[in-house]
């Protein structure tokens, strides 16, 4: 099950990223989607929503590395020394 979750939590910004690649590559072509009225108001939507599905699917990972102890030491979490 949790497993299940997992792949929802990152399908859920991986299509949320398609649609900003979409939005993008329908705004170079000149292809106005609805809920815009302006391209470069959709272009600039696209990449929006394009990175902040990247960022999080990124981090994510980056987070399930750490959890295994799976990065590189310049990935690693700084330990506080007091």
């Amino acid at each position: 099950m949790e497993r299940i979750m997992a792949l929802l939590i990152l399908v859920i910004p991986g299509l949320g990223a398609a649609l900003g690649i979409k939005w993008m590559r329908d705004a170079l072509f000149g292809i106005s989607d609805p809920p815009f009225a302006l391209l470069c108001l959709q272009f600039f939507a696209g990449f929006l929503l394009f990175a902040a599905g990247l960022a999080f699917i990124g981090g994510f990972v980056l987070h399930h590395d750490r959890k295994r102890n799976k990065v590189q030491t310049r990935f690693q979490r700084r330990r506080n020394t007091r």
